[in-house]
């Protein structure tokens, strides 16, 4: 398994690339308010790290010692590692806050104070401020007999804990959960005075408990989320691992942040209360909950952000007849950088085209509002064939879908929920349209990225929308297994998980591998969220070893270790951090004309290979490939935002040639048609 010295550990590699979200945070090249942003995205992302990552090693502990040896890596010890890695990336946080973001703020006459700073007319607005939610405080006294149970503290609640100069026991106070997190002070000189909620409570708190406070210190409680074994482990081990654990209770404490201020017996109580050790408890500073800076004020919404970016419909986007354009020839999409309103469009042109019949689509984070649903509700209203997959076990996003497929229930839909075991990861769409001699022509999209309007202006993805029918013909078989019509899709061209995805690429590598044996060029480039999958990372070695050039560009999590003599001197990795968030598959097998390229939904994971369904198609059209080629080119040239992956992963800068590249800005420049 993964626990061999060739290998990088998930946990610590996923916790590398959070730290490079924390070095643009850090990257004064990067305006003021984007990078508050990459402090509240460094936070929400830890936040989910120690829900569901740190949840599942915790319950890990508790197996036998027969089933931990058949585990990546010791429990014990990566708790450990992970605890002293997270305090390290936290203080670093705490200086680029303090040292860098307060002070630039301020010399943009932008002021965060405390209560000590707040002036007459502030004090007063502050407890005006205060009574507008005192009412609805949580206070709970510490006594020696609290327990988890009567603290009733829900995940990332804003919580403070109270010490009083008597003697009495220390009081924990919650706030309401739909109170602001910062305030805007009055002024009349033309500064823009912010401050924390938790300043107007240190400011007023005495009032209401009528004892002299000796001091408040904030802390953050994360409790784990729901396990997901199935994502990583397979057969028996799982059963095995859910027989062996507790039933567990629901919300179990993974982690504690708390004031590195906080006095020792105050840390006591909370431990004993909480049922925690000091493993589990993280020194933060005087303010936590930092991922609520997304909702940062500011005197302008334009102030020190990036520029809009103007999102491009393709020149194809333009004809009169979208089913046309298609029809010509294979069309791509790459978001941000084109716009959404082109799935839109395709949708409406569906609903009110009288020949189209059947539209098919999966779905895995919908988002509350969706104009494209909104376009597939009015297919309902003119009684098309609609067809929904819901991957209802979207972590986080369950509610959402379920009420969305619910509506479209209600229209008349045929809605499908997820199946029991496996996940719907795929991002696929087919519409059903019959020609003037009455036959039906296909027309399919295949995407990296989810069907959701507000992610595509923030994450990079590809879509392809073809009307070749041995692509089409492909993507209506695996819509056919997810409406339970079909148990295994019948595919040549298109790599679908966990049925042909995993042999397919061992092929491919294979066929690379085979190439440089005969003293040909043999070549691999992919390009992915993450690579965890031991069996594709030794099939990358062995590539390796045989003299095929292996270059990725990983964004997350990479447990391949580049670099090894006799492992894999022949492998490059590099990450691309930025504005955007890196979120396309590209796996491309050969060099010029005779390259095999193919995109799609899987990560090379075990849980994205064998465990979830998947798909991914080749690139058929020249000019497409040609796009991607150059866009690959520009990503590789990278030397602003890239960072090298190597045995460490330290996360060194590219900073090769004379002229900067941030791939991303550049890629504006290259058009597809």
């Amino acid at each position: 398994m993964l626990n061999e010295p060739e290998f990088y550990n998930r946990d610590l590699s996923w916790l590398q690339f959070n730290h490079r979200v924390l070095q643009e945070a850090a990257d004064t090249g990067n305006p003021l308010y984007e990078r508050i942003k990459f402090l509240a995205i460094f936070s929400s992302n830890l936040d989910e790290f120690f829900k569901v990552r740190v949840s599942a090693i915790r319950q890990l502990k508790k197996l036998d010692k027969d089933f931990r040896k058949k585990l990546i890596s010791k429990p014990n010890k990566l708790i450990k590692e992970i605890k002293h890695r997270v305090e390290k990336q936290q203080e670093w946080f705490g200086e680029i806050y303090r040292d860098q973001i307060v002070p630039e703020l301020k010399q943009n006459n932008i002021h965060i104070i405390t209560r000590s700073e707040f002036n007459k007319e502030q004090k007063a607005f502050s407890l005006a401020c205060f009574k507008t939610f005192a009412n609805r405080l949580d206070i709970r006294y510490l006594d020696d007999d609290m327990s988890m149970n009567a603290i009733a503290l829900e995940s990332e609640a804003m919580a403070m804990v109270v010490a009083f100069e008597e003697e009495t026991a220390p009081a924990l106070v919650r706030f309401p959960e739909e109170v602001d997190r910062f305030v805007v002070l009055p002024s009349d000189d033309g500064k823009f005075f912010v401050t924390f909620i938790d300043d107007i409570l240190r400011d007023n708190l005495d009032k209401m408990c009528k004892k002299d406070i000796r001091n408040m210190y904030a802390l953050k409680l994360t409790r784990d989320a729901e396990l997901y074994l199935e994502d990583e482990y397979s057969g028996t081990l799982v059963d095995a691992i859910y027989n062996a654990l507790d039933k567990r209770k629901t919300g179990q404490a993974t982690r504690l942040l708390v004031d590195k201020s906080i006095p020792g017996y105050l840390k006591a109580k909370l431990k004993a209360a909480l049922g925690i050790h000091d493993v589990d408890l993280v020194m933060g500073g005087t303010y936590h909950n930092f991922k609520d800076f997304f909702g940062f004020p500011g005197p302008s919404d334009k102030l020190l952000q990036y520029d809009a970016l103007e999102r491009k419909n393709p020149i194809w986007g333009n004809e009169k007849n979208i089913f046309k354009a298609i029809e010509e020839k294979d069309r791509l999409l790459h978001f941000p950088y084109h716009s959404f309103d082109v799935l839109v469009r395709l949708i409406e042109e569906a609903a009110s085209d009288e020949k189209v019949t059947d539209i098919k689509i999966s779905l895995y984070r919908v988002g509350k509002e969706s104009r494209l649903l909104h376009a597939l509700a009015k297919c309902c209203e003119r009684k098309k064939n609609v067809f929904l997959f819901i991957e209802a076990q979207a972590r986080f996003d369950e509610e959402f879908n379920i009420l969305w497929g619910r509506t479209f229930e209600e229209m008349g839909a045929r809605v499908v929920y997820s199946f029991p075991g496996i996940k719907v990861h795929s991002k696929i769409l087919l519409i059903r349209k019959k020609d003037d001699s009455g036959r039906i022509k296909k027309y399919g999209y295949v995407a990296t990225g989810n069907f959701n309007e507000k992610n595509s202006g923030i994450y990079g993805d590809l879509g392809i929308i073809t009307a070749n029918g041995t692509i089409t013909d492909e993507i209506d078989d695996v819509f056919r297994v997810l409406a339970r019509d079909l148990i295994i899709p019948r595919v040549k061209h298109a790599l679908v998980s966990p049925f042909n995805s995993r042999v397919k690429f061992m092929k491919l590598i294979a066929g690379e591998i085979e190439k440089a044996r005969k003293d040909k060029k043999g070549y691999i480039f992919l390009k992915m969220n993450s690579l965890q999958d031991p069996d594709m990372i030794e099939a990358l070695y062995r590539a390796s070893n045989s003299g095929v050039e292996v270059v990725l560009i990983i964004r997350g999590i990479c447990c391949l270790v580049p670099g090894i003599k006799g492992q894999s001197e022949n492998i490059r990795v590099i990450s691309i951090v930025g504005r955007f968030l890196e979120h396309s598959r590209i796996y491309c097998f050969g060099h010029g004309e005779q390259s095999r390229i193919y995109i799609g939904s899987a990560d090379w994971m075990t849980r994205n290979l064998d465990h979830r369904i998947e798909v991914i198609i080749p690139v058929l059209d020249r000019e497409l490939r040609n796009y991607l080629v150059k866009f690959i080119e520009m990503q590789l040239s990278d030397n602003v935002k890239a960072r090298v992956i190597d045995k460490d992963q330290s996360n060194l800068y590219v900073r090769d040639g004379e002229k900067a590249i941030n791939s991303q800005e550049e890629t504006t420049m290259i058009q597809s048609t």
